[in-house]
């Protein structure tokens, strides 16, 4: 590997991971010494200092992470919330509920109460972090079963699934005041 490849792959593997991580695991990563690794930071670290550039590489003790420069903080957090902040549509909402109020549960259960398909409200809700795959359950098939996640309860304000509404029925009830005449 070349000393352009290995700073390629360095600023790969800091994009990706997003978290801090040191040197010694980036060198792993690519199987060579950390000393090349350690060449490439200061290289990554040198280029992110220009003027042109929306990003930093901060050094955190022994280990580093890619960053955006602060003063572009207000826009950055203006995308991130504008794309948090879509609003969620009735068949997603209506998707969200069965699967809080039931879970696990499989995406074959939500199309049965709904009554229609739900891959695609399944599919947004995942990448929005409302729900995430709980595990497989014991059925013919074993079909992937969803759950609500501590997203979730952060955007509707709750702190356990106890604080959810109870479940009502719409329908009015039997006055039993009335009599058939």
């Amino acid at each position: 590997m070349n000393q352009k490849q290995i700073l390629a792959a360095v600023e790969a593997m800091l994009f990706a991971c997003g978290d801090p991580i040191g040197a010694d695991k980036l060198a792993q990563a690519v199987q060579l010494p950390q000393s090349s690794v350690d060449a490439a930071l200061e290289t990554l670290h040198t280029r992110y200092q220009r003027e042109d550039s929306g990003l930093c590489l901060l050094h955190l003790n022994t280990r580093w992470q890619l960053a955006t420069k602060t003063q572009w903080a207000d826009c950055v957090r203006r995308v991130l919330d504008s794309r948090r902040a879509v609003p969620l549509g009735p068949a997603a909402m209506e998707t969200l509920t069965v699967i809080a109020y039931n879970q696990p549960v499989s995406r074959a259960f939500i199309e049965q109460v709904r009554g229609v398909d739900s891959s695609s409200s399944v599919s947004g809700l995942l990448e929005k972090g409302l729900i995430e795959e709980a595990g497989r359950l014991d059925l013919p098939g074993r079909p992937v079963s969803f759950r609500t996640t501590d997203t979730f309860l952060r955007v509707f304000g709750l702190s356990s699934l106890a604080d959810l509404p109870p479940v009502h029925s719409d329908a009015p009830a039997d006055d039993p005041t009335e009599s058939e005449g």
